[in-house]
């Protein structure tokens, strides 16, 4: 309730909840429930103005600062640039708001790359004094999107930044994540092939060489809960460990009389679930789990009599008293949930291990389908009978066989050779089957973004649906489920236009619908290597709007910025026909020219430039968009410049006004000229710009000019992905960062302070 409000109580509030709270809970019978709830608001207030006190400050700009610290986990090296965790030492030399807080830091070529210690010589566990320009964590936002501001929140980053010059290494790598680099160096020295990637992340939880079709493989098949080091694999340690202890203890009986075996087998589990998460470098998820089986044992050791929903119930206390943000994180649901469901729906112990293990598969798929649809916006349709045969093979061969290689290899160097090559045959021998799975158009069902209100009511319905065959019908509990699977979707009316201007950073991606048409105009950045806005925004944006097809593509020019994520959108959507400026770029398209034009459900589409004929020169070769609708026109103009403007002044000066316009070139001071503005006269102008961009995008004289045309200007690096409609109703438009008010939002937090040191200022008076 807390954690998930659009914003966050104040902090005094919360220590007055928590004062308040913890004598109701611990000295009143009958005001223990009070106390509690109170206890839970105020601690999770308190935690959660703690985490953003850890963050640089919103809205802060980018500050060169000079750093001592240590790499903590194994770093990104990419051809261009290496990603890393930096923890800065918890000394007086360091600024006062860093000091043994943590940063996502990048380090480019170009920069303090090319001196003597490149970012190539960047390893885990090592000390480094570095110079880099931070930023507080910033995301982007759209709907159905990936949240960085909450992920950055629960990880508890300070901020992002890049590596400037100077840098010198003060020391060798050391500790724990030095050891999980030399390992995973081994396993990609001694298993050939393509196998390695695999050993390493489920062996070590170092997922960097796994690309990105494997996970998109993986996640089609519903498999990505077994690929690194999972809640559900430490688990199997812990029991693994536990049935040791317990052999130990019934061959050797003389061990019973120092300790009783219960208790042994209790310590061997957490122990285990120990060091297993230390092998992953104490990644969260292994944490929570260790945690988890740490209560477990405890509540044993203490003989402290219970049923396991008890257990799980107390574990879930100690998890939420140690970190109450642990609920934004995805993995929690799902771990908790999962557990939940499969106590109260398995079968007894008398059933046969194979009807159990059916049956726990079974309802984990149905009883996880709300979650994972709301989560991930996706269920995968081969997921349940992939998983019959993966976790079993995967968590009972390929993970030991994994693990023993990394055992022996810890030893003594090239022990762990052959486990290693093993586990790596043994999951490719699989790999190729599932592989083929994953490609086939039935495996992955995308889900559209539907409410909070449907997911209740979906859980309710799975809930009916588990309940004994005596508990009655089962149409109202599909029933419950639909609004969920298939939300309602409103399209246009016939004559009416819906816009969205995502959320891409310093590009452009824009997306329109008629009432049964869908038009893609730009496809977002991509850089050569890493950030692809066509893989990463575009597609999962339509898919969580419902969308499973495009009618057309139009690509205002080739830069990289606007068509840089054409190829992934062309193959999610099954390769729908592209426009393009002649010779812009080299897939198979059709040249979009001025006079092109076509009609969609009572909606006419023109395209005002460029000449036909004329040779691709970038920027001034853009196709400009003019969308007429029967209650205004929105004009898409890609990065046209002055001389496109004139041209367009003189040659169509009639069709230039708009309702809507997008601000050519990302409001740079190149375009939007005196005359283009007061030719438009828009009511809304809207810039597609990447926050804190080096060019400083969109430019104050050009958004004055367009306010000075009395034209409402909302910059995507500030709202979020902007959905507007043109209809019977007028011009209306959504701001996603307003829409999905979150207290953690980055850009809401910049704006509140903003606010406050302008009434203190003014409160001040001119003297103060």
């Amino acid at each position: 309730m807390v954690v998930f409000a659009p914003r966050l109580l104040p902090a005094a509030l919360a220590g007055c909840a928590l004062l308040l709270g913890v004598p109701l809970w611990c000295g009143w019978a009958r005001g223990r429930w009070c106390g509690a709830v109170l206890v839970g608001i105020g601690w999770a207030a308190v935690q959660a103005h703690a985490a953003l006190d850890v963050q640089l400050p919103a809205g802060a700009p980018a500050t060169l600062h000079m750093l001592r610290g240590r790499v903590v986990d194994l770093p990104q090296h990419g051809p261009r640039s290496t990603r890393f965790r930096f923890r800065v030492d918890d000394e007086l030399a360091m600024p006062a708001r860093l000091r043994g807080r943590e940063l996502v830091l990048s380090w480019h070529d170009g920069s303090a790359a090319r001196t003597p210690t490149s970012r190539h010589a960047v390893q885990a566990g090592a000390r480094w004094q570095l110079q880099a320009r931070l930023r507080p964590p910033r995301g982007l936002r759209n709907p159905g999107g990936f949240d960085a501001e909450r992920h950055a929140l629960w990880q508890r980053l300070a901020g992002t930044g890049q590596v400037r010059a100077p840098a010198r290494a003060l020391g060798p790598p050391g500790g724990l994540p030095a050891w999980r680099e030399r390992m995973a160096a081994a396993i990609a020295t001694e298993v050939p092939g393509p196998g390695a990637r695999f050993v390493q992340a489920l062996a070590l939880g170092d997922t960097r060489g796994v690309a990105q079709r494997d996970w998109d493989d993986l996640r089609t098949l519903g498999l990505t809960h077994l690929i690194a080091i999972s809640g559900f694999h430490v688990g199997l340690v812990a029991g693994f460990a536990a049935a040791l202890a317990t052999l130990a203890w019934r061959a050797i009986p003389v061990l019973g009389r120092c300790w009783p075996r219960p208790l042994a087998a209790a310590a061997a589990a957490v122990v285990g679930a120990g060091l297993y998460a230390a092998v992953a470098g104490f990644a969260l998820p292994t944490v929570r789990t260790v945690l988890m089986i740490a209560v477990v044992a405890l509540a044993r050791c203490t003989r402290r009599p219970g049923s396991v929903g008890q257990a799980l119930a107390l574990a879930a206390l100690a998890v939420l008293l140690v970190d109450p943000l642990s609920v934004l994180a995805p993995g929690f649901w799902l771990s908790f949930a999962g557990v939940l469901w499969l106590v109260w729906c398995l079968p007894g112990r008398d059933v046969h291990w194979l009807r159990s293990f059916l049956a726990a598969q079974g309802v984990a798929t149905l009883a996880l389908l709300p979650l994972t649809v709301a989560l991930f916006g996706q269920a995968s349709r081969a997921g349940p009978l992939v998983n019959l045969l993966a976790i079993p093979w995967w968590s009972l061969v390929v993970v030991p066989l994994a693990l023993l290689g990394t055992g022996l290899e810890a030893v003594y160097a090239g022990a762990g050779r052959w486990p290693w090559r093993a586990a790596s045959a043994c999951f490719e021998a699989s790999w190729w089957l599932f592989g083929s799975v994953a490609r086939q158009p039935w495996a992955l069902w995308w889900a559209p973004l539907a409410g909070t209100a449907a997911l209740a009511a979906a859980v309710g319905g799975v809930f009916w649906l588990l309940l004994p065959r005596a508990a009655g019908a089962r149409l109202p509990a599909l029933l419950l489920c639909l609004p969920l699977l298939w939300p309602a979707r409103g399209r246009p009316a016939p004559g009416e236009v819906e816009l969205l201007v995502m959320d891409v950073g310093q590009g452009l991606a824009a997306w329109v619908r008629t009432h049964r048409h869908r038009l893609l105009y730009d496809a977002g950045p991509a850089a050569e290597v890493g950030f692809d806005a066509g893989e990463r925004i575009v597609v999962p944006t339509l898919h969580a709007l419902g969308e499973t097809a495009l009618d057309r593509i139009l690509l205002s020019h080739g830069d990289r910025d606007h068509a840089g994520g054409m190829p992934a959108v062309r193959r999610a959507f099954a390769t729908p026909p592209l426009l393009a400026p002649d010779g812009a770029v080299r897939e198979d398209a059709t040249a979009c020219h001025e006079g092109m034009a076509w009609h969609w459900d009572g909606v006419g589409f023109t395209v005002l430039h460029p000449p036909r004929g004329m040779a691709y020169a970038g920027n001034a070769s853009s196709c400009v968009l003019r969308i007429q609708s029967a209650h205004g026109a929105l004009l898409l103009t890609g990065d046209i410049g002055h001389a496109e403007e004139s041209r367009l002044l003189a040659s169509v000066p009639g069709a230039l006004r708009a309702e809507m316009t997008l601000v050519a070139h990302h409001g740079s001071a190149g375009s939007s000229s005196a005359r283009w503005v007061q030719a438009v006269s828009p009511r809304l102008a809207v810039v597609s710009s990447g926050h804190g961009n080096r060019f400083g995008h969109p430019r104050a004289e050009v958004v004055r000019r367009w306010q000075g045309a009395r034209a409402e200007v909302l910059d995507t690096a500030d709202s979020g992905a902007l959905r507007i409609w043109l209809g019977r109703d007028g011009l209306q438009v959504r701001e996603q960062r307003l829409f999905e008010r979150r207290w953690w939002d980055a850009a809401e937090r910049a704006r509140s302070a903003a606010i406050l040191s302008a009434v203190i200022q003014a409160a001040d008076g001119p003297e103060g």
